[in-house]
């Protein structure tokens, strides 16, 4: 496949964001981002000590936060705003209210027909990152990793005024798909979906998986990789979206769209 536009205009954005542009003007660059976007940097060190606006981006704890140990508790993967959850009806979900996708066609051709069935008229979760929040990602519960796959595509902006644009914006867009076991053995999937200025997804425990760079899908399969909940498991490079979906049955949402979310915040219980 050719390289769609908006990666090239993402690829530029994130040569800026990686450099290093002089102690004086990149403290002018981090503070200013902060203040403009409104960052909470109270859990993080402070602005100024980000080498770039990238190292900034991808900032971990300086102080942890706590979560319930209760393995039956599913808690946030990230901060970010619900934009819709709900039920899986057989094989659609809800990009935003009143715009159905495919969970299938989202899932993608690396992932089973079984399954892509197995979560079918299950439920879902939307997370939505914006360039103000915290932008690594955690594991929700206890789980095993059985398979990454990347696909390559677009990177249109995932922002609400974009998500009730365009149509099937998460199937278009690259994205890498997770697919994990619950202790429980019950299967679900997160999907880390690209976006408009995200030079790149990281994904710790897979480094060949290259995103906004390598054009041709790839796929990983794994036999004893095991998360815990709370584990950080990577970043996106700007603001962007997880998904969510789960078997049937696996958990009770305990959250609504339009609710903001913080990591280790409880968003669901266990069945």
């Amino acid at each position: 496949m050719k390289q769609h536009f908006t990666s090239s205009l993402s690829q530029v954005f994130g040569r800026f964001a990686s450099k290093e542009h002089g102690k004086l003007f990149q403290k002018m660059i981090n503070k200013s981002y902060v203040r403009l976007m409104g960052l909470d940097m109270s859990d993080f060190e402070a602005p100024e000590s980000y080498p770039t606006l990238n190292a900034l981006f991808t900032r971990k704890f300086h102080r942890k936060r706590s979560f319930s140990a209760d393995p039956q508790d599913m808690i946030s993967p990230c901060d970010s705003l619900i934009t819709e959850c709900g039920v899986i009806h057989d094989n659609l979900a809800l990009q935003i209210k009143g715009m159905q996708y495919s969970v299938d066609d989202v899932l993608g051709e690396g992932i089973s027909s079984s399954s892509k069935k197995s979560i079918h008229n299950g439920t879902f979760i939307n997370f939505y990152l914006s360039p103000r929040d915290y932008h690594r990602y955690h594991a929700p519960i206890d789980m095993q990793v059985l398979h990454a796959v990347h696909i390559p595509g677009k990177l249109y902006p995932v922002n609400i005024p974009s998500l009730k644009k365009q149509i099937n914006l998460f199937i278009e867009n690259e994205r890498v798909v997770i697919e994990c076991l619950s202790s429980e053995g019950k299967r679900f999937f997160l999907i880390l979906v690209g976006a408009l200025n995200v030079g790149e997804m990281e994904v710790s425990f897979e480094p060949r998986i290259r995103t906004n760079t390598v054009l041709t899908p790839s796929q990983y399969s794994y036999k004893e990789l095991y998360l815990s909940k709370g584990d950080d498991f990577g970043c996106f490079r700007m603001g962007s979206t997880i998904v969510m979906l789960c078997e049937k049955d696996m958990v009770e949402i305990g959250v609504s769209a339009g609710h903001n979310v913080k990591f280790a915040q409880t968003i669901g219980r266990m069945n």
